[in-house]
């Protein structure tokens, strides 16, 4: 639709007005052979209903539309026009390309955003300034937050459904690869090379730490400690397949050669700063992968690694 051409200063060429609503071209495009000029809402519209110039009535689709020329652009940019919102007050009068400017900072504009200056602060437009409500409005924002809250509670939901089905899949996959390697070789191999990948995958998720503390290590865990790691070395998303080894190898009792008493330790000491050190998430300890740390002599080493538990002395690297 076009603009009004009483709003216009002077005289408007015809050749500016569209045959359609008989107003000032707005947003023009031309027909490709006879080349008549409309505004664009105006002949897709027309389009729509009968595929055909409205002046000379030669077949036309949406397609062939094609924009103005520059000339016919700029003898419409240089005319000058009233505000939209000169019922309102203003009393501009602008050159058409800067019409769009004008509108987004013009004062009289009633749909112009305002902040609400009665206490609630939210931004509304101009025109209803007069008939907000501040209690009202904050109910309603409230209640579509908690609406939004609601909707993302279910979201998680349905996402953790989904979680614990795939991991229920993955637990039958592994049990059902279990049991067919204890009778077929070629399965065998294939179930523990999927597991190797799993270890290495989760390996890598993790972080490389720094033990700067090596005499912080506590060798004898207790069960409460223990429980503690276990737990987040499940919500790393370690293999179920090694947490019951790596639990069992966080004890002394279970340390290689090379750490199984205070003296070999102290003796070994400075082989501790050849592993290579995983941070446990959120706790003062760390794992040592067999995967990770094939540089290190068999008897510093255990299957399929070491869980290091410290009061204190980790960082990341």
């Amino acid at each position: 639709m076009g603009f009004d051409v009483h709003r216009f200063s002077g005289d408007v060429d015809e050749e500016l007005v569209c045959p359609i609503c008989s107003g000032v071209l707005e947003d023009p495009l031309q027909a490709p052979l006879c080349e008549h000029a409309f505004c664009r809402s105006c002949i897709h519209e027309w389009i729509s209903r009968q595929p055909t110039c409205p002046v000379d009535r030669q077949a036309i689709t949406s397609a062939q539309l094609r924009p103005v020329p520059r000339i016919l652009r700029n003898l419409l940019s240089r005319l000058c026009i009233s505000c939209d919102n000169s019922q309102y007050g203003c009393e501009a009068v602008l050159k058409l390309d800067s019409l769009p400017a004008h509108l987004e900072e013009c004062e009289h504009n009633p749909k112009r955003p305002v902040p609400c200056e009665q206490g609630c602060g939210l931004i509304i437009p101009m025109d209803e300034l007069k008939d907000h409500n501040c209690v009202k409005e904050l109910r309603s924002l409230i209640h579509s937050q908690q609406q939004k809250m609601t909707d993302f509670q279910k979201e998680i939901a349905d996402y953790k459904f989904q979680l614990n089905q795939q991991k229920r899949e993955i637990h039958l996959l592994k049990d059902f690869m279990r049991a067919m390697r204890v009778h077929n070789p070629t399965m065998r191999a294939l179930a523990e090379e999927m597991e190797r990948d799993e270890v290495v995958r989760w390996s890598n998720s993790l972080t490389r730490a720094r033990v700067t503390r090596w005499g912080g290590m506590i060798s004898t865990p207790d069960d409460m400690l223990q429980a503690m790691i276990r737990r987040s070395l499940n919500e790393s998303g370690c293999p179920t397949h090694i947490i019951d080894d790596l639990m069992d190898n966080c004890h002394e009792r279970s340390w290689p050669s090379g750490l199984n008493s205070l003296e070999t330790r102290q003796n070994n000491r400075r082989q501790y700063e050849n592993y290579v050190c995983k941070r446990i998430p959120g706790k003062q300890a760390v794992v040592v992968l067999q995967c990770d740390n094939l540089h290190i002599n068999e008897d510093m080493m255990a299957e399929p690694g070491l869980v290091m538990i410290f009061a204190h002395g980790i960082e990341e690297s």
